[in-house]
């Protein structure tokens, strides 16, 4: 294979596709991944898809089929990546006072072995188009940039599955509600008037089939705490059992109503919060496309 003729090309691949890696990283109100080291972590590995991904193209043009090699040990490696983020993010969260959950680490570390096959796969067609014409390559690079940010902002968000209103936290006795769904029992009276001062009741009402089955599963509704309580903040400290953040399903319409404590008490934050939270992979259930046998 003739270095020459494929250098600009290959040049062009790798630029794209680390540019798409860099457009794909942010550390947002997780705090993950880290600044300076995380970022580092994984820009590195961003340029070793992107690389890859672009040498692969002239490889195959030459029939070099090594390449394909090369292409399988990528994915191995990906792979790899996310194995590291969930073990990093599970070992943080050990030490949370309001955990993620295991299938809001999970879509997290998904996300993250996914991103380098959009950069590999942005290198590969932005490598494949310079070979014919370097311009036609520069913007088949752009047209990639754009396909990569609509891919990462495609994730559904709760806004989009229900409706989300205030709920009144109220005490029958010892016995917690927020509208009528019962949450939990609070023995102590100073516990309850604590409550009443600072908590914050909400409602979400699934807008579909779909959305109940979907909101129902346990790790969306922690996630759905966990952004707020790490936006908003959280009146909570360790052995305060009766502050701890919880979330009940209304068995017969598929409501649910949360109970949490945020610093920030004030309902049209708690909403901008909520509405914006995304619906996990492992969450999302479709019964409406299954065939239940009715009507037969």
């Amino acid at each position: 294979m003739t270095i020459g003729k494929y250098l600009i090309p290959v040049l062009i691949g790798i630029a794209f596709g680390y540019i798409a890696r860099t457009a794909l990283l942010r550390t947002d109100f997780r705090q993950y991944p880290t600044y300076p080291q995380g970022r580092i972590i994984h820009l590195s590995f961003g340029f070793i898809a992107a690389f890859i991904g672009a040498v692969a193209v002239p490889s195959l043009l030459e029939s070099d089929w090594t390449a394909v090699t090369f292409l399988g040990l990528a994915a191995t490696q990906f792979r790899e990546v996310r194995k590291m983020e969930r073990d990093t993010l599970e070992k943080i969260d050990e030490q949370e006072l309001v955990k993620r959950g295991t299938p809001f680490i999970e879509g997290m570390a998904q996300a993250f072995e996914s991103r380098n096959y959009l950069v590999m796969f942005t290198a590969i067609v932005a490598t494949l188009f310079s070979v014919f014409n370097a311009w036609l390559g520069v913007v088949s690079g752009f047209v990639m940039l754009v396909v990569v940010k609509l891919l990462n902002n495609a994730s559904k968000s709760l806004a989009d599955v229900a409706e989300i209103k205030e709920g009144q936290i109220r005490f029958e006795g010892p016995t917690m509600f927020v509208d009528d769904i019962l949450i939990k029992n609070v023995g102590l009276a100073s516990t309850r008037k604590t409550i009443e001062e600072k908590a914050v009741g909400i409602i979400v009402i699934p807008k579909s089939e779909d959305a109940i089955v979907t909101l129902s599963h346990p790790g969306q509704r922690q996630a759905m705490i966990h952004h707020i309580c790490n936006i908003l903040g959280a009146y909570i400290d360790t052995g305060e059992a009766d502050f701890v953040p919880l979330s009940k399903r209304d068995l017969d319409d598929g409501r649910i109503g949360i109970f949490v404590m945020p610093r920030e008490r004030e309902f049209k934050q708690v909403y901008a919060v909520l509405k914006k939270v995304p619906i996990l992979d492992s969450a999302i259930r479709l019964p409406s496309e299954a065939h239940k046998g009715k009507g037969s």
